[in-house]
């Protein structure tokens, strides 16, 4: 298999890189570089800025007002802003609930949503999981009861990403109790801002506040935003989860960990006066760490070009991308906080800081180093635990 891109897919990597180095805000990218939060604001406005250029919605085809990206474009477009590093367009938006109201949606909600979604007019959460309905999704509580032209709906839903910045939520709720455990369960379009709803945030340990507890009590949401029939959610969820884990290798990302830590080792001199950039065990797990991202990339390429012969389903090896591609951005994030050593240590108060999205002016930017590595703990639990990944792989791909 020839794995060279051709001279168009090098042309628009070029285009994509330049488009990235002319309108991305320096600060933003200074951000990003170091791994802090981004404010709502920045989000928002570089989301727009996509948008002007028609590449907000890089999933999305040509029919539903996207750029119509070939998958090698796609590949090379995320690419591009994860090494740049730039901000993703918002996947609750784009990659979840934007090709699930495209596909199973009204007229009317396409008409109602799709626009906003683009441009983050609407900013949207998750809402899935729940206290003890994590991995097991079929297992939720949170009901919903016809109530005239209103859904009655109550419960709870946990772990739900940016749901401060969101609002709007598509959630999954229990609409016949009687049914079994997928048969009974429909998707909900709920207002944030409606009576009822509360959002809790949960600071995680790593001092960040990015996820949070959503909380419905007696909250009434019109008929009209439910996303197909009712009690048909189930297949509207697995294939939205099959979106969400379509390129979940990020193998751009974690070559960005692993300049950086490259950076921080050149800025560490140990004690006998050496740089640590210099030491072989050193440059050996660098050198072994980036041989596997290669590796990697290959193996994505492999399944990005048979795309066409699963008709634009999910590809279930695609599991082994989110494995392997959250082992590798751990282990770059374990180089990353070894480089940097004691400077990796925060203290109490700025943790607290960082949960407050106050960055201490002067705080070394190798602080940010060890929060980066106590988030990417999550990353085999989120997008699909590496249990239920190997799961999908011994039953659909081996057979077992």
């Amino acid at each position: 298999m020839d794995f060279d891109f051709t001279p168009e897919e090098r042309a628009f990597r070029t285009q994509v890189r330049d488009f990235i180095a002319s309108n991305l805000d320096p600060q933003v990218q200074a951000k990003l570089a170091e791994h802090r939060s981004l404010t709502r604001d920045e989000i928002v406005a570089w989301q727009r800025t996509l948008d002007g250029r028609n590449w907000a919605t890089p999933s999305w085809p040509a029919a539903w007002g996207g750029p119509g990206f070939t998958p090698v474009q796609r590949y090379i477009f995320f690419d591009e802003l994860h090494q740049a590093p730039a901000p993703e367009p918002l996947s609750f938006n784009v990659a979840m609930i934007g090709p699930v109201i495209a596909t199973f949606g009204t007229d009317a909600q396409k008409r109602r949503f799709l626009p906003r979604i683009r441009r983050l007019d609407d900013w949207w959460c998750q809402g899935f999981s729940e206290p003890g309905a994590g991995s097991d999704l079929a297992s939720l509580k949170a009901s919903a009861r016809r109530d005239g032209e209103h859904y009655v709906v109550n419960g709870s839903k946990i772990w739900q990403g940016m749901a401060h910045y969101a609002d709007w939520m598509f959630t999954l709720v229990r609409t016949d109790p009687t049914a079994t455990k997928q048969a009974g369960i429909s998707m909900l379009l709920i207002d944030l801002r409606l009576p009822g709803v509360e959002v809790r945030p949960i600071v995680t340990m790593d001092g960040r506040h990015e996820v949070n507890a959503v909380f419905l009590d007696e909250v009434r949401v019109p008929v009209d935003c439910r996303v197909g029939e009712e009690n048909g959610g189930w297949a509207i969820t697995k294939f939205l989860l099959g979106n969400e884990r379509t390129g979940i290798a990020r193998v751009g990302m974690s070559r960005h960990i692993l300049r950086r830590a490259r950076t921080l080792a050149q800025q560490r001199i140990a004690s006998g006066g050496e740089c640590l950039a210099d030491d072989p065990v050193f440059r050996q797990a660098a050198a072994a760490l980036e041989i596997e991202l290669h590796a990697l990339e290959i193996t994505q390429m492999r399944l990005i070009a048979e795309a066409d012969a699963h008709s634009g389903t999910p590809d279930p090896r695609s599991s082994i991308l989110k494995i392997r591609g959250t082992q590798l951005r751990q282990q770059a994030s374990e180089l990353m906080l070894s480089a940097a050593g004691p400077r990796a240590l925060a203290a109490a108060g700025e943790f607290q800081a960082f949960a407050d999205g106050q960055w201490p002016a002067q705080a070394p930017w190798s602080t940010t180093v060890a929060p980066v590595y106590l988030s990417l703990r999550a990353a085999s639990i989120y997008g699909g635990s590496t249990e239920v990944q190997k799961n999908i792989l011994a039953k659909t791909v081996l057979g077992l």
